[in-house]
């Protein structure tokens, strides 16, 4: 009996040390975990624009290459497109046309055919003159009683006839001496601006074919080759602004303590070895993607992740898109 009880308050000291030392070592590694920071890690970005075209066209000549650094104005590319010459003649020719009606309207009628007008109005002047001596020695007869109700009827529609050919004849020439009608001349006057316009729409898509950087930068990605056709809006390189250039951090809403725009951290950049001082310029929600309940049934709750982007306070050689951005 002695020796079962020693053997079993030695296996009872065994387990108790046991516990005592999973204890210890647990506490140990409870507090030094605890102290080691939190690490938040993202990387460097960069703001970037596509250069485009605005017609379909075939790239003809690029005249840069992926990495190499732009200047506002330098050439980029050249497009070909063969339907704006079509359609610039098309538009020259409307203008043309259009100039030709609006100054007819705006001279007159020729010279020849404004004294055609005046021929006609001094003969048919004449005329009226003739038969309103006729209609009067009519009447005179009429009134001495010699000439008949029927003879004096006649003359006088004679010289009413008359009267209205010579009327009708100064209205044709007075019409020629003015020419067209100052509603017509205007709508003349904007058929010539109308067809202009499109000449000006052509012009700007010409400019199109010529594509020139329009903010300093690298170009990153270059998207068809020469000779490929491009449609409209497509792009065909990207290029990345190099002088905008931010840390991109994810962060659940509790590592955020506080964290407000304007606020300065230090961040660590593995590439160089070195750190550097950040502004925060953003912080936004990146959203629910699933279904999200406020608290858990254990007591926990669901944490939000927040996009914060910051920038370095200063310049900084060498940095670039893609690199890791370490802050503890």
């Amino acid at each position: 009996m002695t020796k079962g009880k020693a053997k079993n308050n030695s296996v009872l000291i065994a387990l108790g040390a046991f516990i005592v030392v999973v204890l210890i070592i647990g506490m140990i590694g409870f507090f030094a975990i605890g102290r080691d920071a939190e690490i938040i890690q993202g990387q460097i970005d960069v703001e970037e624009y596509r250069v485009s075209s605005k017609v379909p066209s075939r790239v003809l000549h690029i005249y840069v290459k992926e990495g190499d650094y732009v200047n506002v104005g330098d050439t980029l590319a050249i497009l070909e497109a063969p339907e704006l010459s079509a359609k610039a003649t098309q538009a020259q020719g409307a203008i043309d046309a259009a100039t030709a009606l609006s100054n007819m309207a705006n001279n007159g009628a020729r010279k020849e055919q404004i004294k055609g007008a005046y021929e006609l109005w001094q003969q048919a002047k004449a005329a009226k003159e003739i038969a309103e001596k006729s209609y009067n020695r009519v009447q005179r007869l009429f009134d001495e009683g010699v000439m008949t109700a029927q003879k004096r009827d006649e003359a006088y529609a004679m010289f009413k006839a008359s009267e209205a050919q010579e009327k009708a004849a100064k209205s044709q020439y007075d019409m020629a001496v003015n020419g067209a009608r100052e509603e017509e001349k205007a709508a003349a006057k904007g058929q010539v601006k109308a067809f202009s316009g499109q000449m000006d729409e052509v012009k700007v898509y010409e400019k199109e074919t010529i594509q020139i950087a329009q903010i300093a930068g690298e170009v990153a990605t270059i998207y068809p080759k020469v000779g490929e056709l491009i449609g409209s809006g497509s792009p065909i390189m990207t290029i990345s602004i190099m002088d905008d250039l931010w840390g991109a951090f994810n962060m659940r809403e509790d590592q955020l303590k506080g964290l407000k725009k304007g606020d300065t951290f230090t961040a660590y950049l593995p590439a160089f070895d070195k750190e550097i001082e950040m502004k925060v310029s953003s912080i936004k929600d990146q959203g629910s993607y699933a279904t999200w309940k406020a608290t858990k049934s254990n007591g926990q709750f669901d944490m939000k992740t927040f996009e914060v982007k910051a920038r370095p306070t200063k310049k900084f050689d060498g940095l670039r898109p893609g690199m890791s951005v370490i802050v503890r």
